[in-house]
């Protein structure tokens, strides 16, 4: 019995998007991995069409979707082999603070555009100095009258070139609990003392724009905040479940497509006059390599589902994150051992997904960081 329980709704959405993909992303990828960046006006495609951020309410321009949509959205695009059109980040990550914690305000001028794909968003919370640890975080939001002066630097930023508008965690140093002094905030790219850095040259995610921001005496009004002044922490918080399940997802999609190649390649090259596959080592290693995508694919549909009835799985998704990123590097690289010298070429996709299933285990806090909270909350 399928654990996910996908609708005709979700078929036909399915659908549509698979047509979209063929049409307008798949052709393009290649050169956007060359480029390291997707055209703005591919996200507005995307959007018009109807494949951002799914669970908005219809009030602000959605389908007022369930989280289906979001699982649909992330298998289909891992077909396309890249990373640079990061709908999941987008819609699933750092929309969904505007949408929880947003004024009624902020929820009508940003949301319709998140949307529509004319509104990009980066959530900036790592720093040079400061990355799974949020309390070391040296960015300033001092308050002066109505307005808030920021002061920092941020790195490691996805959508850090392409953004139009930073979900921004800084610190009032005034406060002397570190975690009560962060507040997460919406700048706006065109914010006067805003700069964006260099593009970031990394190992993998080429045509994902990561960048460095810098934030010189940004003034902001008040208003830009979202939620009370010190929530920050706790907004994060809440919203780690998501995105540590969105991670889980990417893992499992991710490996999937490896195994897919994989056989198809033992089974289509000849050793000797016989297929890979007629070795009893090929056929172990991928019987097990499949065994293990299946279980985390399980594991992962599990959480989903337990997501939507509302349950707290912050724990169990920590698992599932550190889980599910460990495993399909472990894939990755068995991958590559199977398919030998010709997965080293830039043809093979199989180089493509080992650089870019790499940083799976650090982003969103490290693996080291899951086991932590999983080792905490089990009295460990």
């Amino acid at each position: 019995m399928d654990i996910l329980k996908y609708t005709p709704e979700h078929d036909e959405f399915r659908e549509r998007l698979k047509t979209f993909l063929a049409k307008k992303v798949t052709p393009n990828v290649d050169q956007w991995e060359k480029d390291h960046i997707v055209p703005k006006k591919v996200w507005r495609k995307f959007g018009k069409a109807g494949f951002l951020c799914t669970a908005i309410s219809e009030e602000y321009g959605g389908m007022g979707g369930d989280f289906l949509y979001s699982v649909i959205v992330a298998q289909e695009l891992s077909y396309t082999v890249h990373s640079g059109l990061a709908a999941a980040l987008h819609s699933d990550v750092v929309v969904p603070y505007i949408d929880a914690f947003g004024s009624k305000d902020q929820k009508a001028k940003y949301l319709p555009g998140c949307v529509s794909g004319k509104i990009i968003t980066a959530i900036a919370m790592t720093e040079p100095d400061a990355g799974s640890d949020l309390s070391a975080m040296t960015t300033t939001a001092v308050e002066d009258g109505d307005n808030v002066i920021i002061n920092g630097s941020k790195t490691f930023i996805s959508n850090g070139i392409n953004c139009d508008l930073v979900i921004l965690a800084a610190a009032d140093p005034t406060v002397e609990n570190k975690h009560q002094a962060i507040s997460l905030y919406l700048l706006e790219a065109d914010t006067p003392g805003f700069k964006r850095g260099k593009q970031l040259d990394k190992m993998g995610w080429n045509s994902q724009d990561t960048a460095e921001l810098f934030f010189s005496d940004c003034c902001i009004p008040k208003t830009c905040r979202l939620g009370d002044s010190g929530s920050g922490f706790l907004q994060l918080m809440m919203k780690l479940q998501q995105e540590r399940l969105v991670c889980a997802m990417g893992a499992v999609f991710a490996a999937e497509r490896i195994m897919e190649f994989v056989i198809d390649y033992c089974k289509t090259t000849m050793i000797n006059g016989k297929p890979l596959t007629r070795s009893q080592a090929v056929q172990f290693a991928i019987v097990e390599m499949t065994t293990k995508v299946k279980l985390g694919k399980t594991f992962m549909e599990k959480l989903c589902v337990d997501h939507m009835e509302g349950k707290n799985v912050v724990i169990d998704t920590s698992m599932a994150k550190y889980w599910t990123t460990d495993m399909v590097n472990e894939i990755a690289e068995q991958g590559m051992d199977l398919c030998g010298e010709s997965a080293l070429l830039e043809s093979n996709p199989i180089a493509r997904a080992k650089r870019d299933v790499r940083v799976m285990s650090i982003f969103a806090g490290t693996n080291e960081i899951m086991k932590g909270i999983s080792a905490k909350f089990m009295g460990l």
